[in-house]
């Protein structure tokens, strides 16, 4: 009995990441991109494209947003001859809303939500829609389909 009481204590505390080798806290080592859905990374992928794309004269920040845009296409699988055309689109359309608000603008003036949009666009249909059109097998995962080779 007590062997079935600690798996049933033990397996939350490993669903939530205290199992062996993790301290409460430690932060993750590696992106945590390969564990998620191919779906979500692809979603992430069309976030950090639309950010980029937002702060391309912030040299720092639209570099490291494209840099995440290569690094989540190693961990996402979507068909690579209509997304590139359908991305593009999206983001331009977000990008081109004209957000405002009076209340922001009478202090800094030419401000633009450029994040406001993106994050728009990651939580829209129309980028659920897309994901649905073009990411392939989207509930498996990178790790799923690439495991660790077995250690001898």
């Amino acid at each position: 009995m007590k062997k079935f009481w600690r798996g049933v204590l033990a397996a939350p505390a490993l669903a939530i990441g205290l199992g062996p080798g993790f301290a409460a806290g430690d932060p993750p080592a590696s992106p945590q991109a390969g564990a998620r859905s191919y779906a979500q990374n692809y979603k992430d992928m069309v976030l950090a494209s639309c950010i980029a794309q937002a702060y391309t004269n912030d040299k720092n920040a639209g570099t490291d947003a494209g840099s995440s845009v290569s690094a989540l296409r190693d961990w996402t699988y979507y068909d690579l001859e209509k997304s590139p055309d359908a991305v593009k689109a999206l983001v331009d359309a977000y990008l081109a809303r004209d957000y405002h608000n009076p209340l922001v603008e009478a202090e800094i003036k030419g401000v633009r939500f450029d994040l406001l949009k993106c994050l728009d666009l990651y939580h829209s249909k129309a980028l659920d829609r897309l994901v649905k059109r073009v990411v392939i097998n989207p509930g498996r995962s990178y790790r799923q389909d690439n495991p660790a080779p077995a250690k001898p």
